[in-house]
């Protein structure tokens, strides 16, 4: 049975109410959580952007939960800065933190100034960076030039069992090329035609056996019609699909093509519903499919009211399946 956990969206809101959300969370029936790890917001609308690995801290000295966090080496971060804020955390948790690892987006990690390639550019760099993030988790001294240098690089701060290393995809081409060196698979949901599709590339790559953990994006509200209009307000900027997710760099050239988006569009990457039941068959589908974690991430405002709601009407009916 999949552990169920509830998303921490730092690019819509505060660190301290986060922080609160995360603790009630946990206190309700959530059983790990997820982090996100921006630099600027999605949109102007949603307005936050913590510093993710200073919250994971406090998350993690505060409550019992395991916890995820998705991050871009090779830019913004250095991998070995990634490394040791991961081996820090490993060694005060132990076996309480995962690392996904991406290609990453403009909007946040071209700040730096760097030119921002394309795909297979930045998945060439990232395989050097999880590289080089392994062998400073295993004390290896490393030393490395390419795409990254590092020189004389060790950490002498490190956790008993290195910190799991997830791959985090979309595609099928992606999952598979992952699948080589990932300890795990990271995806969103989809149909589940496609998101077995996705679980069998990153199988066929060299992932078979190894944990799959999806993020699943939701609005819930009392009415169809605040569900459908909080999806919107939130989340229309992050849904608008094809490279503009990738490659725009300020949250006002997202919320400019996000006007393009309507009710239907939004319904596409985002479950969207008032009726509980409908979240509990939708979660209940994925759930069978056999992830190890599935993190539900409210994207509307209503923080508190999802983690009742969910913790009381969802996923105990759906544990019991």
């Amino acid at each position: 049975m999949a552990r169920f956990g509830y998303h921490v969206s730092h690019e819509q809101f505060a660190p301290a109410d986060l922080l609160r959300w995360t603790k009630l969370a946990e206190e309700a029936g959530f059983e790990c959580a997820m982090s996100s790890d921006h630099f600027h917001p999605w949109s102007e609308r949603q307005g936050q952007s913590g510093f993710a690995w200073s919250w994971l801290g406090a998350a993690m000295e505060a409550t019992s939960l395991d916890f995820g966090i998705i991050t871009a080496p090779g830019y913004r971060y250095h991998p070995a800065v990634i490394a040791q804020g991961a081996a820090t955390l490993g060694q005060m948790y132990p076996g309480r933190l995962w690392l996904a690892l991406g290609s990453g987006e403009a909007i946040n990690e071209s700040i730096t100034g760097m030119p921002w390639p394309e795909k297979q550019e930045r998945n060439a760099r990232l395989l050097e960076c999880v590289e080089i993030i392994r062998e400073l988790l295993a004390g290896e001294t490393v030393t490395h030039r390419g795409r990254v240098n590092v020189v004389e690089a060790k950490l002498y701060t490190r956790p008993e069992e290195p910190v799991m290393l997830v791959g985090a995809a979309v595609t099928e081409k992606t999952a598979e090329w992952l699948g080589g060196w990932a300890d795990a698979l990271i995806t969103v949901q989809a149909e589940p035609e496609q998101l077995t599709r996705i679980i069998e590339a990153f199988c066929r790559g060299g992932g078979a056996g190894k944990p799959i953990i999806l993020q699943m994006a939701l609005s819930w509200a009392p009415t169809e019609e605040e569900a459908e209009a909080e999806a919107l307000h939130q989340w229309a900027s992050n849904a608008v699909g094809g490279e503009v997710n990738w490659d725009l760099r300020r949250p006002q050239d997202f919320d400019k093509v996000a006007r393009l988006l309507k009710g239907e569009d939004i319904r596409q990457s985002v479950l969207v519903s008032a009726d509980l039941g409908r979240h509990r068959a939708w979660l209940a589908q994925y759930a069978e499919m056999g992830f190890a974690e599935i993190h539900l991430h409210q994207v509307g405002r209503r923080q508190l009211s999802f983690i009742e709601a969910f913790a009381e009407q969802v996923l105990p009916a759906v544990r019991e399946k």
